[in-house]
């Protein structure tokens, strides 16, 4: 093979599973979302080939080989035993505990290919954060923080070479599970989170998988309203306050003005020591496919109102808050581009 011309992500979640790929001077192929079942059901040796597959479609699809293709990123949630190993992961089955990703996808590339492909394994959060961190930084050797608020709270520290901070465990910005300032939130009690803490993770304040403890609390505070009587599973509740919200239900908005300070006091947090220029904001409630414009420029808005009194002076004049843009297609584009960061050169 002469000199790398393209660099392949795949992003491999519980249910689906995505491919993307970037050019050797860093450009996005394609934006266009392209995904296949990930086939959990049918054991390790299903997903791997799906990855495979995905791989195969998107060279055909743009017209390119197998020879053109300096390596490969896969984002795969944790956590892990170590390196490339499986952990307990909560959204995949038992029995994949232990499983030798690495090696099982390296063998797999190798075969399509007809030779070995280099590649690099991580944390879907991780890389999605180095995808985003590519858009905002736009060729500057600057640093970013992304903070996804979805089902969980995903985290990514990118450095200014856009690699992201893995830790010496692999369980590197796992933010999510530090304490929230309670005391800056009104004293709210602590929340259980879905890690098993009780001590208040910052998680339980800023996602989904703390609505309804939230809306225990906030209803409260609105007892007249619908839901306080509604008979609807718990689920259904809360998943319909991004749309009350956006209708100007009051409860809706306090919730959501909670979470967004909750956020905004967690990003003056991590400041302080990650220092960072720019902030992206990820998930459901900045997806222009879900929210409107006002919705989010409120969120954003007061996220930007929380952290600014606790940051230092120069931080508070540089800090640029911005909405992610890749949307599903980050971690596989984070993927690629952290395939191309280790083996481009």
């Amino acid at each position: 093979m002469t000199s790398a011309k393209l660099f392949l992500g795949t992003d491999s979640g519980a249910t689906t599973s995505k491919t993307g790929g970037i050019r050797a001077d860093g450009t996005i192929i394609s934006q266009e979302l392209r995904q296949i079942s990930t086939n959990a059901q049918d054991g390790t040796a299903g997903v791997v080939r799906g990855w495979v597959q995905g791989a195969n479609n998107f060279l055909a699809e743009h017209g390119c080989t197998w020879d053109e293709v300096g390596g490969v990123g896969l984002a795969l949630p944790g956590p892990y035993l170590s390196y490339g190993i499986m952990g307990r992961a909560a959204n995949l089955p038992a029995s994949f505990y232990g499983w030798n990703f690495h090696a099982d996808y390296a063998a797999a590339l190798a075969e399509a290919a007809g030779r070995p492909i280099p590649l690099v394994v991580g944390n879907d959060g991780n890389f999605g954060g180095v995808g985003e961190a590519h858009r905002v930084a736009a060729g500057r050797a600057a640093s970013v923080l992304m903070l996804a608020p979805g089902s969980g709270l995903g985290a990514a520290y990118v450095d200014p070479r856009g690699l992201p901070l893995d830790g010496d465990t692999l369980s590197g910005m796992e933010s999510g599970h530090m304490p929230a300032p309670l005391h800056l939130l009104g004293n709210i009690r602590p929340f259980r989170c879905g890690c098993g803490r009780e001590w208040g993770c910052i998680e339980a304040y800023t996602t989904i998988s703390g609505l309804p403890q939230l809306l225990d609390v906030f209803l409260e505070k609105h007892p007249r309203h619908p839901l306080a009587t509604s008979t609807q599973p718990i689920k259904e509740k809360v998943l319909s306050l991004r749309t009350l919200a956006q209708q100007g239900d009051a409860l809706a908005l306090d919730i959501f003005d909670f979470q967004a300070r909750a956020l905004g006091l967690h990003i003056a947090n991590l400041l302080m020591s990650l220092d960072t220029e720019y902030v992206v904001i990820g998930g459901g409630l900045i997806d222009p496919g879900a929210t409107t414009h006002a919705f989010r420029e409120r969120y954003l808005a007061g996220i930007r109102a929380a952290a600014e009194p606790y940051l230092w002076e120069p931080q508070r004049a540089r800090l640029k808050i911005f909405a992610a843009t890749l949307g599903e297609l980050s971690q596989a584009i984070g993927a690629a581009l952290v395939a191309r960061a280790k083996f481009g050169a």
